[in-house]
């Protein structure tokens, strides 16, 4: 999986696109973030809130076309994540999430054995000089 880069959503955004962005980011809903924001601002930060959204609408760049299509399509599996919205059966999702969990523990496996081999001993040794 490739990483996410942070961009504004513009398309999404009511001002810049900054709570818009934010939420692709970590994977949160935009009206989440939004409430957030604004919590933040009510409760006694408004001034740095402001200035963080401004400085955040102008350092972040805008997202480019096609960016979020882009980034699902990578995904090997899609959760739903309103009951409406499109996604895999629960059948179809279980079974490339244990494929996952199966590549992972392999994985994990192989270092778990490096870590505790006389290999791993002796180059931690030779980094310590």
């Amino acid at each position: 999986m490739s990483k996410q880069e942070l961009y504004r959503d513009t398309d999404n955004g009511k001002i810049a696109g900054v709570c818009a962005g934010l939420a692709n980011y970590f994977g949160l809903e935009v009206w989440l973030v939004r409430i957030l924001v604004i919590s933040a601002a009510l409760l006694g930060g408004s001034f740095l809130v402001l200035l963080a959204y401004v400085a955040f609408a102008f350092m972040i760049e805008k997202q480019p076309p096609n960016y979020v299509e882009a980034m699902k399509s990578k995904q090997e599996h899609k959760l739903k994540s309103k009951p409406w919205t499109q996604g895999q059966a629960p059948d179809a999702l279980l079974t490339t999430l244990e494929n996952d969990f199966s590549t992972l523990e392999t994985r994990i496996r192989a270092i778990e054995a490096y870590v505790t081999s006389d290999t791993f001993k002796v180059n931690r040794e030779f980094n310590k000089l």
